[in-house]
């Protein structure tokens, strides 16, 4: 169960760029300054989100350029998606607009021609933490540094000396939930299949703004952190849970909750537990908390939004427990917490958070004793398609998308050695619990396994 995956983190090379260009919309766009939704602009979402996607060599592409079929495909998409050619803009009360002035998106190319694909892994299990990420990126700014007055998307086009090719991008969380349709316009579509649709007007707060929940995941706490520790003193890690190890831990819930429960319920709690096991809190009556984003598009009591919304429709419920609580009682204790939470999240909720976001002035997630867990199993990253066939690794680059790495992990679609697909769980903690998490799970594998 919980198979530990080895990192490429040792792997060193270094690119050829080429200067930056920017690329601009193929055909004139509107200029206007369209305003975000209260959903949008949160701060917590105000940080650019790093997605890699490596391809492999395809021969019936042989003579053609990746990063010109990109480069154009770019250009065609932002005709239809102008907003991400604009800039950012901060108005009264924190709020944020995009400026659509057409100044075009940042794109590099270049060449790695020490590396191959297979340095990054054997076959598809390509997995974070990737190597040399500084390399891919042609423009890694703070995650903490303004997002005003800079482009929205990055990309950097690297070639491979195997004839393979990685695409890097860094898009502003705050202006879209997911990636633009430029992988269709690369297998030579003329528009996109579904037209994209700003509507941001649609998720502002009421007038007057009436909050109808608590937020917890708003709370006001305390800065100081008992887990916060410097960067350079955690280690990265990966674990693979196939569906055998799924199976394995729903066959330990109560009837009733395991038939109710998803993969998502049943993961990101058994993640949570092991990790606050192996964090050892000195206080086991302090509050631990377990963020993750629930998109309100779905369900009998979801949003209804036009087809082709492309801006955020996300909510970040938390389950919280007390650290001791956590520790001594059975996986089902979390899961029922996580389900609860998810529970919780519906139109009306949406709703509040936006009236929130105005009356509070935009603030940001409670981070104390977080652990926010993120499900990219279904985004799409790994589908896209540029003409070179599905990537053989698609999703976010990193272990954390803040500047406390410790705080995040993703669910992401990934197949291990042996070719099995399953989900792969990047973490990062400090050493000690590390070795401590890589324990605990042993100790609940060989538990599990007993049934």
């Amino acid at each position: 169960m919980a198979t530990f995956l080895t990192s490429t983190a040792g792997l060193k090379f270094t690119v050829r760029r080429l200067p930056a260009v920017l690329v601009v919309p193929a055909a004139p766009t509107p200029r206007e300054m369209n305003r975000l939704s209260d959903i949008d602009d949160q701060d917590g979402l105000r940080f650019r989100v790093p997605i890699v996607q490596l391809y492999r060599r395809n021969a019936s592409c042989d003579g053609l350029d990746p990063a010109a079929v990109i480069r154009d495909a770019v250009a065609r998409a932002l005709v239809h998606y102008y907003p991400l050619a604009g800039r950012l803009r901060k108005l009264d009360g924190r709020k944020l607009a995009v400026d659509c002035t057409a100044e075009g998106v940042p794109f590099v190319e270049a060449d790695a021609d020490d590396v191959r694909l297979e340095d990054f892994g054997d076959g598809d299990s390509i997995h974070p933490p990737l190597p040399c990420l500084e390399e891919l990126f042609f423009d890694v700014p703070a995650a903490t540094s303004s997002i005003a007055n800079s482009p929205l998307v990055h990309i950097q086009v690297t070639r491979l000396a195997c004839g393979g090719f990685i695409l890097a991008v860094q898009m502003s969380h705050t202006v879209a939930d997911g990636h633009p349709a430029v992988a269709e316009l690369a297998r030579g579509a003329v528009a996109p299949t579904v037209r994209p649709v700003w509507a941001r007007d649609l998720l502002l707060a009421r007038n007057p703004p009436r909050p109808s929940f608590a937020h917890r995941e708003y709370d006001e706490l305390p800065l100081d952190d008992p887990i916060a520790l410097p960067a350079d003193e955690l280690v990265q890690g990966s674990v693979f849970f196939g569906p055998q190890d799924v199976a394995a831990i729903k066959a330990r819930l109560a009837p009733g909750l395991r038939e109710r429960s998803t993969t998502f319920d049943v993961l990101t709690a058994f993640l949570w537990k092991c990790r606050t096991m192996a964090l050892q809190l000195r206080d086991t009556d302090d509050e631990v908390r377990l963020g993750f984003a629930v998109s309100a598009c779905h369900g009998k009591r979801g949003l209804c939004l036009p087809r082709g919304y492309y801006g955020n429709t996300i909510a970040l419920p938390v389950a919280i427990s007390t650290a001791g609580e956590l520790c001594v009682n059975p996986v089902g204790y979390a899961v029922e917490l996580v389900r609860k939470a998810k529970a919780e999240v519906d139109v009306e909720y949406i709703q509040s958070v936006a009236d929130l976001m105005v009356l509070r002035g935009r603030p940001n997630f409670a981070n104390a004793r977080l652990y926010m867990v993120s499900d990219l199993t279904k985004i799409g990253f790994a589908g896209l398609d540029y003409g070179w066939g599905q990537p053989v690794y698609g999703g976010v680059a990193t272990m954390g998308l803040s500047p406390i790495p410790w705080m995040s992990s993703f669910l992401i679609p990934c197949k291990n050695a042996k070719g099995e697909s399953g989900i792969v769980v990047p973490l990062c903690l400090p050493r000690r619990a590390m070795d401590r998490f890589t324990e605990e799970v042993g100790k609940l594998k060989m538990r599990y396994s007993s049934l």
